[in-house]
């Protein structure tokens, strides 16, 4: 079901990436370039942004660090200039496997300025135009960790599942103001993050295969988007399950791990 606008025509769309200079934003960036979009890409890698303008012509890169609010404020009014933002994509993320037995506070808060307070950041600077110009559309990238608590997402989970919250609270502000708004939760993809892991993947994902299933899904008007289905529907089915089975069950099959 459409809660969103459709999109029919990527061409001439004004889309600001954030979090774009590997894994799931940078699939999207060229994913989105290669369908027409006007693409601005930020993050603190200035290199590998360099490297997708130079690859990507008409492309633009502005450097960010998302927990720099100075630094967000200056790069929203480069990217907006005077023809405003039609699409904002947060994919800016930090993760490390933690565990309680092990816990490390700065570690934890980096978590939460990275992948949920960076996101307010952006907000802070965007919203009041997005509001004047009565248009665009807003896309957090969060994760399935955040549907339910798992073995060693100590850190990582709860940032995601404030993040879908966050979507889901906007959504309501914004959406009669004209506004859309999404979330998207992937499942594990083959990224420089999810290399880090020392389990197996349940359905693992390439970048520019979770790309597509984005643009498809902001193309569709949906709210979350979520991928692969044969995975993310079962733990979505641990979302509605009372502790006394969802513990047992978690561990059961998880050994720990997530």
């Amino acid at each position: 079901m459409a809660l969103n606008p459709t999109v029919h025509d990527w061409r001439g769309q004004r889309v600001w990436l954030i979090g774009a200079s590997s894994g799931i934003g940078l699939a999207c960036a060229q994913a989105l370039h290669a369908a027409g979009a006007q693409v601005c890409v930020s993050a603190r890698q200035t290199t590998a942004l360099h490297a997708f303008v130079a690859q990507h012509p008409g492309a633009r890169a502005l450097a960010m660090d998302v927990t720099d609010a100075a630094s967000v404020a200056q790069a929203c009014d480069a990217a907006w200039g005077e023809q405003g933002l039609d699409w904002v994509v947060y994919c800016a993320g930090h993760y490390r496997a933690h565990d309680a037995t092990a816990f490390d506070l700065a570690d934890m808060l980096r978590h939460q300025d990275v992948n949920y307070t960076g996101a307010l950041r952006m907000l802070d600077a965007l919203l009041p135009r997005l509001l004047a110009q009565g248009r665009g559309h807003i896309s957090l990238v969060s994760s399935v960790a955040g549907y339910r608590g798992l073995p060693k997402s100590l850190a990582y989970g709860p940032t995601k599942a404030a993040l879908t919250h966050l979507a889901e609270a906007l959504y309501f502000d914004l959406h009669p103001r004209g506004l859309g708004v999404s979330v998207v939760n992937p499942g594990f993809v083959q990224t420089p993050l999810t290399a880090q892991n020392d389990f197996h993947m349940p359905a693992l994902m390439q970048p520019a295969d979770a790309a597509q299933r984005m643009l498809q899904g902001w193309q569709r008007g949906l709210f979350e988007i979520h991928f692969p289905r044969r995975f993310t529907h079962w733990l979505k089915l641990l979302r509605v399950l009372p502790y006394e089975w969802f513990f047992p069950l978690v561990a059961r099959f998880t050994r720990g791990q997530p």
